[in-house]
């Protein structure tokens, strides 16, 4: 089976759009330093690329969480693989996500972070696909809203591979 991948979003549109984001949060959260917790591994491109942008202080941590096998869809099954590395307790804490399909994965994991009791706890994705939700997710802040289409590149990838595409592209099967 052959792979084919069609642009859905240029690197252009992702990087204009992501300054917007920055200047965004970088508002709301004037006066303060925000903690930035990546989710490894897709968010990892859109972390960096919004932490470059923004005007406040930041801090970063990691987790790994997931409910992705080596499919293109969610397995139901959520299993936090890394934890942070740093207490979120009093913090303003922002969650850097790329995608939110189901919601499952996030439910999951903005209830784990809440009960560790941060000052603030907001939610940044790059991108939406609202037609796929089974979990009600609360996103402060969405980069794009996309249709319910398989997508690589920019950190998301298909089995481990084209996260380094320079733009967000629809991953076809022949």
């Amino acid at each position: 089976m052959a792979e084919h991948i069609q642009v859905l979003i240029s690197e252009e549109d992702v990087c204009k759009r992501i300054g917007e984001l920055a200047r965004r949060i970088s508002e709301d959260y004037a006066g303060k330093t925000l903690h930035l917790i990546c989710i490894l591994k897709g968010s990892l491109f859109f972390t960096c690329e919004l932490a470059k942008r923004l005007t406040v202080p930041v801090t970063i941590d990691c987790m790994s969480v997931s409910s992705y096998g080596a499919g293109t869809s969610s397995s139901g099954v959520v299993r936090l693989q890394k934890d942070l590395d740093e207490t979120i307790e009093g913090r303003d804490v922002l969650v850097i996500e790329d995608i939110i399909d189901s919601g499952r994965t996030l439910s999951y994991l903005l209830g784990n972070l809440a009960a560790r009791r941060p000052e603030s706890l907001r939610l940044c994705t790059l991108l939406d696909k609202p037609d796929r939700r089974v979990c009600e997710v609360h996103v402060d802040y969405t980069g794009f809203e996309i249709p319910d289409q398989f997508v690589v590149g920019f950190g998301l990838d298909f089995d481990q591979r084209y996260r380094n595409l320079p733009f967000i592209g629809v991953l076809n099967f022949d």
